[in-house]
């Protein structure tokens, strides 16, 4: 038996009436003779059962006799509770017997009652009070077996002391264990209701109640994350103890849970964990393990076939070179185009075997996208548009060659789908905190059936022979080597390919101790002040009043080691643009824009951001350097 068990019992042995309830006014423990002693359904004896229920109920059954309004003498009873004070009172109850109710507060919030039955000792004092001339020697036995009984009930009231205070000990330890762990863990009974739970299922599972004691696990978690766990609760109902994994659509994470028995009751224990992070890395590592059999597999036939290519591409050329007839022109000439297209399949082949891997590195997003363009833009006939849509906030962790590669093979599909008129658009946003999700969009014919299925394999193609049908497998070797997914559709007007990536955040570049500081500020008075702050800390200043002047600056200055700019700035562009147009220099921002501002809440998206007014400590600190004495502020 555990020891909650054994306490529990231990309580119940007690002839006295127990309660506990916690800050939240929930009940935490009590025991059998509580529920006796008033009669009480077996849910307001439930641990979590709400004390407002228990009194209402009362209420209701005549307990405290007539009480006229209801809701307001529930609601007058709670406030009392809300703020507790020790009490001891005496009170008869409807069917005429009388109790005594002492309570004292917790130290941990909340507070624990002893109910006593004292119907025989008022009896007593009322025969004492009306027969003492005649009974004297029955008062003094009466006297001293209530004397007697006092000595009990002050032995039983330590006992309840010491009780409560094991329990609150061992509460204590169990819920500080529980809330350290990196997981939810928690116990619902045999309805589904939860009676404990560590308050994390808010951080495992985003967008949840903190508090769930007392709510249906249904209602905690949403139906559909509830519809993937039921089977497993119903088998750990039955005695089965269930581990398993399930994708949380409402937050987009990766979550395992194990649901096991309660040996003593019914009810079911539940640990659940966050392992997004191991599934992506599982599945970019399963990934590289295949691009290593591939490439056992091929390494040698692709040598082979090297060799051979070699020999036809040579056997060719020399038939070319021996003017054999204008009938044999073509068929040297095709010979030599099919071979040359071996070769550039091989080297395909190559590049998707290879031991290359994902290798992030921080990346600026609106610049990548913006070289994406530059790059694809040759490649596009005159009636096809390309669009960009990036809703992501600051540098993320990627690789950029590989990301690259893929995204300029999804445009070259879509050019192709579009044929020589047409849109396609890309579309960058940031999923939960959680993923990084890119799509590609064009106005073609969209995915054949067959395409949405196999159109991941090697080799297949939908263009004949003029299509090798390795271009989707690239991308998604690539999305799988990031430890992410790939997913084909048809949108309202073509095909869809959508890319879900690991979001990682990358950190700010460490600042320099001394060099050129490009200070970015549209008021002079302001310049002013900043720069003599800048030099005394040992920087060399430049400065400018826009974004369009400082990247001309940037330009022009290889030696800038650090851009320190304000939000707002003269023209139309903010100043947060510079972390975009010049992602290869760190870049810092001050603002005088309260925090809730829109432009604040993005640049501190891309960093910490210094506010305005400030001093020269405050900006030696912000830079990382020694404080230097300042006695001004200004902003």
């Amino acid at each position: 038996m555990t020891p909650n068990a054994l306490t529990q019992a231990g309580l119940n042995l007690i002839g006295q009436a127990l309660t506990i309830y916690d800050s939240d006014l929930r009940l935490a423990v009590c025991n059998a003779p509580f529920g006796e002693m008033f009669d009480l359904p077996d849910r307001l004896t439930a641990p979590g059962a709400s004390f407002e229920d228990t009194i209402r109920h009362l209420a209701e059954r005549g307990e405290y006799g007539p009480v006229g309004d209801l809701e307001t003498f529930v609601r007058t009873r709670v406030e009392i509770a809300r703020a507790f004070e020790p009490h001891y009172m005496e009170r008869p109850r409807a069917n005429g017997r009388m109790i005594s109710v002492e309570g004292a507060p917790l130290p941990q919030g909340g507070w624990v009652t002893v109910y006593t039955d004292i119907t025989e000792t008022k009896t007593q004092e009322q025969l004492l009070r009306t027969r003492s001339e005649l009974l004297s020697e029955e008062v003094l036995k009466r006297s001293e077996e209530l004397a007697r009984t006092n000595r009990r009930l002050a032995a039983a009231n330590k006992a309840l002391e010491e009780a409560r205070r094991v329990l609150a000990e061992a509460e204590a330890r169990t819920r500080t264990t529980t809330e350290m762990m990196p997981a939810h863990i928690a116990r619902v009974d045999a309805d589904g209701r939860y009676t404990f739970s560590n308050n994390r299922l808010s951080d495992v599972m985003p967008g949840r109640p903190s508090t769930i004691l007392g709510r249906h696990i249904a209602d905690a978690l949403g139906p559909q994350a509830f519809a993937s766990v039921r089977p497993h609760l119903q088998a750990a109902r039955a005695g089965r103890q269930s581990a398993f994994e399930f994708t949380d659509e409402m937050s987009s994470r990766r979550i395992r849970s194990v649901f096991t028995p309660d040996p003593l009751e019914p009810g079911v224990y539940i640990m659940t964990q966050d392992v997004t992070q191991e599934t992506q890395a599982r599945a970019a590592l399963q990934q590289t393990r295949r691009r290593e059999i591939a490439a056992q597999l091929t390494s040698g036939l692709a040598h082979d076939f090297s060799n051979l290519l070699t020999i036809i591409l040579g056997m060719q050329s020399k038939l070319h070179r021996m003017s054999l007839g204008p009938e044999v022109e073509p068929l040297i000439s095709a010979t030599l185009s099919a071979a040359q297209r071996g070769g550039r399949l091989l080297d395909r082949i190559a590049n998707m075997t290879s031991a290359r891997g994902w290798r992030p590195a921080p990346l600026s997003l609106p610049a990548f996208l913006d070289e994406l363009r530059t790059l694809a833009t040759p490649s596009l006939p005159g009636g096809i548009t390309i669009t960009i849509d990036d809703a992501t906030q600051g540098c993320v962790m990627a690789d950029a060659g590989l990301l690259q590669d893929a995204l300029l093979n999804l445009i070259l599909n879509a050019r192709d789908a579009c044929g020589t008129s047409g849109s396609i658009h890309i579309n960058t946003a940031e999923v939960l905190d959680t993923w990084l999700d890119i799509s590609v969009e064009d106005s073609g014919t969209g995915f054949s059936d067959a395409a949405l299925e196999h159109g991941a394999e090697p080799f297949f193609t939908t263009k004949g022979g003029e299509g090798s049908g390795l271009g989707l497998a690239m991308v998604y070797d690539m999305t799988k080597l990031a430890g992410g997914t790939m997913r084909l559709a048809n949108g309202p007007s073509g095909a869809r390919v959508s890319l879900r990536l690991p979001l990682r955040r990358a950190r700010p570049a460490p600042l320099p101790d001394t060099g050129l500081v490009l200070l970015v500020e549209d008021s002079a008075d302001l310049r002013e002040t900043i720069r003599e702050m800048l030099t005394a800390m040992g920087f060399s200043v430049v400065e400018a009043v826009s974004v369009d002047e400082a990247c001309a600056l940037a330009d022009g200055l290889p030696d800038i080691a650090l851009i320190l700019s304000d939000i707002s700035l003269e023209g139309d562009t903010p100043g947060l643009a510079l972390a975009d147009r010049l992602p290869h220099l760190p870049v810092r921002f001050m603002t005088s824009l309260h925090a809730d501002h829109p432009s604040h809440v993005q640049a501190s998206h891309r960093g910490p951001v210094l506010p305005k007014p400030f001093t020269a400590a405050d900006l030696a600190a912000f830079l990382g350097q020694p404080a230097l004495p300042a006695t001004a502020q200004f902003g």
